[in-house]
Order: C-alpha cells, then sequence, then structure tokens
C-alpha cells in the first residue's frame, strides 16, 4: 500500500549492472588486430594530409571523431598529429622569421604570432551513428572544426566544417578482377565499379586493369556529397559527361560490382536502380566491422517486410517521430514535414530525441504504435530484432499516409530524409485538405451526424479487422464544441482557450484528453491505460510539509554550466 511507504520506491539500476553496456563494442580485440609499423599507420590514416588541412585552415580546437573499431588507435593518432603539426607551424616560422629580418618586427614577436597552442579532442561513443559527424559532442568541446574517420555516410551538415579521413586500405587489384571475370563473362557487359569509402581509391586502377582485359564498357564511380543522387554519394562522370553534374542517371541496363560490403540500407536503394548486384568482400580488417557479407538476393525478401510494416502504421493513430540526428543538414524541415503528413492523415505525433535506438528505450513510450526516424540515409534502416513497435523511414512513412487505394509498391525504396523535402504546393495542399476535412465534418454534425459513419472504415490488411481508432484527431475534431462557442480547430486538432489540461472532448466511443486545450491521444492513454503514472503518484509521506523553494538550476553544455545568475566551470 502507498500509505505505508516510508520512503519513495526503488527505481535505480542495481549497483552491479551500472557499467554494464547493453550495446556491444564493435572494436575488435587486441588479439586480433594486426600489428602495424608507425609508417603503415601514418599512411593508414594520412597524418600529413590531415596536419596540413589543419594549418591552412587556421583551426585551433580540432575534434577527432574515431569509430569503435578505430579507437585503439586514437591516441597514437593524437601524438603523431601534434608531431605533424610542429613540424609544419616550425617550418612556416623558420620562412617567416626570413621576411621580417629588415623591419621593425622581432623573430619573437613572429613566433608569438603565428605559433599557436592548438588542441585536439578525442570523440568516442558517437550520440548516434558513427557515419554521421557529433556536431554535438564536437561543440561540447567548442571544437572549430570535426576529423572524421572511417565509414561515413557523407550527409550535409549544419554548422562545422568536416575534414573526412576514409582511412587507406590495400587491396589486389588482380584477385578483384578475377572475381568480377567469374561473375561476367560476357566482354560487352555494362556495369558500375563501386567501393566502400575506404577502398574507393582502387577504383580506378581496377578499372584500368578489366579495360585491359578486354572489358568495354566498364564505368568507374567518384565520391561526391549527394546522398540524394542515383548512387548515393557517388558519380559515373564517364557515363554521360554533359548531364554529369545531375547525377541523376538511368541505370536499369548496369550491373554494380562492389567493393566490400556495403551496408544494407545501400543495397535496397540500389536494388530497384540497377540490373543487378554483386558484392566482393574485403579481407578482414580492424577498420570494418562488418563480418558477414550481404546476399543481394534477399534484398526482395527484405523489401516485403519493410513493405509489411509499412502496412502496420497505416493503421497507427499515434505515430513518434524519433530523431536520430542533430548534425544533419535540413533535419529540422524534415519533422515539420513529418507532422504536416501525419495530421493531414488524421493522426496524432510526438517527437523524440533518445540519442543512440534501442529496444528498452523505446518501450518506455508504450502509447507509441510506430515510428519514423529522421536521420540519414544508413541509420534510417533500424533493425527490427527485439522492438516491440515498427521503426521506418520518412519515405516509408509516406507510403503508410496514403490511401489503400493510392498506395503502390514498386519497389524503390529510400532510408533518408533527402527525399522529404518540403513542397510549397505540398504543404498548401495538405492545408487546404485538413480545411475541406472539417468543413465536411462540421456539415456533418449540423445535419445530425456526429459518427464515424461519414468515414470510410480502415481495415488492418495483415488481419483483415476493422480498426476504429486509426484517426484519433478527426475523431476530435467531430466530437469537439461548436466553433461558435468559442473553441476553433487548427491544423487538425482543437484549441479550446477556455478549457484546461484536464478537461475532456466528448466522442462516440469514448473521451479523449486535452492539454492546454489540445486533444491528446498520449495524455488519454495515460489516463486511461497506464497503471503508473510517474515518481510522487504513489509516495506522499507529509502532506502537511512545506514545499521546497524552487532555485534555478545549471544549464548549458557540460564543459562550461551556467548556475543559476552566476557564470560558473565544471
Amino acid at each position: 500500500m502507498s500509505s505505508d511507504l516510508h520512503a519513495p520506491p526503488v527505481l535505480s539500476t542495481p549497483a552491479e549492472y551500472t557499467f554494464e553496456d547493453p550495446t556491444p563494442s564493435a572494436a575488435l580485440s587486441k588479439e586480433n588486430r594486426p600489428v602495424r609499423s608507425d609508417d603503415e599507420l601514418c599512411a593508414v590514416y594520412e597524418i600529413a594530409r590531415t596536419a596540413a588541412e589543419i594549418v591552412k585552415e587556421n583551426w585551433s580546437r580540432v575534434a577527432l571523431q574515431f569509430p569503435d573499431a578505430m579507437l585503439a588507435d586514437a591516441p597514437w593518432v593524437v601524438e603523431a598529429l601534434q608531431r605533424e603539426l610542429r613540424k609544419l607551424e616550425d617550418s612556416v616560422l623558420d620562412s617567416i622569421t626570413g621576411k621580417i629580418e629588415q623591419s621593425a618586427s622581432t623573430p619573437e614577436d613572429a613566433q608569438q604570432n603565428q605559433k599557436k597552442k592548438r588542441r585536439l579532442y578525442i570523440l568516442a561513443d558517437t550520440s548516434y551513428s558513427a557515419c554521421c559527424v557529433d556536431e554535438i559532442a564536437a561543440e561540447h568541446a567548442d571544437a572549430d572544426a570535426v576529423v572524421h574517420y572511417g565509414r561515413a555516410c557523407l550527409s550535409p551538415t549544419a554548422r562545422l566544417p568536416v575534414l573526412h579521413i576514409f582511412t587507406r586500405q590495400e587491396l589486389d587489384h588482380n584477385a578483384v578482377a578475377d572475381s568480377f571475370a567469374q561473375e561476367f563473362t560476357d566482354k560487352e557487359t555494362k556495369a558500375i565499379i563501386m567501393a566502400d569509402v575506404m577502398f574507393q581509391e582502387h577504383v580506378a586502377p581496377v578499372c584500368a586493369l578489366l579495360n585491359a582485359r578486354g572489358y568495354k564498357h566498364i564505368f568507374a564511380t567518384e565520391i561526391i556529397r549527394d546522398p540524394s543522387s542515383t548512387i548515393p554519394n557517388r558519380s559515373v562522370q564517364s557515363l554521360d559527361p554533359i548531364t554529369a553534374d545531375k547525377h541523376d542517371y538511368d541505370l536499369n541496363e548496369y550491373h554494380l560490382f562492389h567493393i566490400s560490403t556495403p551496408p544494407t540500407s545501400l543495397l535496397l536503394t540500389l536494388s530497384s536502380r540497377l540490373a543487378s548486384l554483386r558484392i566482393y568482400p574485403t579481407p578482414s580488417s580492424p577498420y570494418t566491422t562488418t563480418t558477414s557479407v550481404q546476399d543481394p538476393s534477399a534484398t526482395s525478401s527484405m523489401l516485403r517486410r519493410r513493405y509489411a510494416l509499412v502496412l502496420r502504421l497505416a493503421t497507427a493513430s499515434i505515430i513518434g517521430i524519433l530523431v536520430n540526428t542533430l548534425s544533419v543538414k535540413n533535419y529540422m524541415s524534415t519533422i515539420s514535414t513529418l507532422r504536416e503528413q501525419i495530421a493531414a492523415a488524421g493522426k496524432k505525433s510526438y517527437t523524440i530525441v533518445v540519442g543512440k535506438l534501442n529496444a528498452a528505450k523505446l518501450a518506455n513510450f508504450s502509447e507509441i504504435d510506430g515510428w519514423v526516424v529522421v536521420g540519414c540515409w544508413e541509420s534510417g534502416l533500424v533493425d527490427q530484432d527485439g522492438l516491440f513497435k515498427p521503426v521506418i523511414t520518412p519515405f516509408e512513412l509516406g507510403l503508410a499516409m496514403q490511401s489503400d487505394e493510392t498506395r503502390i509498391w514498386t519497389g524503390e525504396w529510400w532510408g533518408g530524409i533527402e527525399g522529404v523535402k518540403s513542397e510549397p504546393d505540398a504543404g498548401t495542399d495538405s492545408t487546404k485538405t485538413q480545411q475541406t476535412t472539417e468543413a465536411e465534418v462540421s456539415e456533418d454534425i449540423e445535419g445530425g451526424i456526429d459518427d464515424e459513419e461519414s468515414e470510410p472504415p480502415v481495415f488492418d490488411l495483415r488481419t483483415g479487422k476493422l480498426v476504429s481508432n486509426s484517426r484519433p484527431m478527426r475523431v476530435a475534431i467531430r466530437s469537439a464544441p461548436s466553433t461558435t462557442n468559442g473553441s476553433h480547430s487548427n491544423g487538425g486538432v482543437i484549441t479550446t482557450p477556455q478549457t484546461t489540461g484536464s478537461a475532456m472532448v466528448k466522442r462516440g466511443t469514448g473521451e479523449i484528453a486535452l492539454v492546454n486545450g489540445v486533444a491528446s491521444p498520449g495524455a488519454e492513454y495515460l489516463r486511461s491505460k497506464r497503471t503508473w503514472q510517474g515518481l510522487g503518484s504513489d509516495f506522499n509521506p507529509g502532506e502537511d510539509e512545506d514545499s521546497t523553494v524552487i532555485e534555478e538550476g545549471r544549464s548549458g553544455v557540460a564543459r562550461g554550466y551556467t548556475v543559476g545568475e552566476e557564470q560558473g566551470r565544471s
């Protein structure tokens, strides 16, 4: 009984599990890591080029972002960069000192003005996907730029300049050519050679070797920063030099030969854009976290599973917008567009940021019927293992919000936010659709029809059952008080200035709670279905005790909190 409690219930994690990481690390053990000399590591991490770029751009505070698989080399990289930076700065000082010998300035003045203290920071345990630039962590260090190591999705960043070091990997060109010849025996085959960014430097030599063996229609890809291109982040300059800048090709007649195992999102994206895909698995290395080779022939079954998730979201009433990035450019406008799409369909949306995704975090929101991920084109594809509710991409949400009559599955797929750009006409049409729906509802109410008979029924195509609550916001519009009594509708929700957060709107199937005058299916779920509503709801040892004075706490980033009105450093 709550009245028998003398202390709040224990809700914290037991001490023995405090430091347990639920997500296994992708880094290889020391026993499996190859031994590399300093010269080899300098070549792998491109120490000279990185230091030259830092000096050229005059960056004083640089964040070095490593994935888990490269984290063991991070201390060595920092020391090597510091040595190389000192060499470059000394050489620059020597040249400047020689030029000012005849001037009024002294060499000491030149050294004081030109030689600046550079700070390097190691970023690990990224807030989101390792392929994305972690600008949030870099801003905690007040960094001027980020050096990103390893695989990258190359999504445009929002705030900081980025230097991508893909790392240089060894590859046997003859072995790659032999594998290609086994897959394609016809010398007239039209094929595009592509590689993971870590092996991109080997694409041109492999193409030259295949041309020497008699293949006439072999095309090499080049890296660009355009995830929305036909081949994400790649262009085929030799395919059509006139329209090469558009990076928009019809590749249905071309086969793709990919060096190194690509991410699953890339396989699904290209499955409907090219004639076929072949993969050449690269040797095991400490810089490649993928251990299994994807089977391109399995993409059709994976797409069917994705379509099944789309059908589940089509009948959802509450959809969570899951923010999986705070760095990808234009992610805020994507969130606004998704909200408009969900509201136009008569559903409720909630925007949630949880950092790295796992089943335990998402299970805390039991009222959410499904999730849509706002992230880069790679992190938008979330593994469904262990998840209680489906997680889809913005492209898939666009299909789910269509009616059963207009929804057509063509096999096309995309995982990023680039395909969800807000169009001016689309926003106007969405507003008109909502206004038309509200006008029809008002007319029905005036005619005496106040139930859902005017709306077409919604069926779950997987089970064949009728779903009565798939459009809760339209039900709220229909059941709301008349606008002549002071309430008005805006964007598919009801605003009633006179009502409080605990008010209810009656509807045909029951009641729906209002929060600040806005219909809230989430609040209704909390009121009617949740058995526990938070700390303090079942514990009140001293009702007559005076409340503690509320004081302003800390704010800001971890490296420099502001405490109340005073400035303080943590």
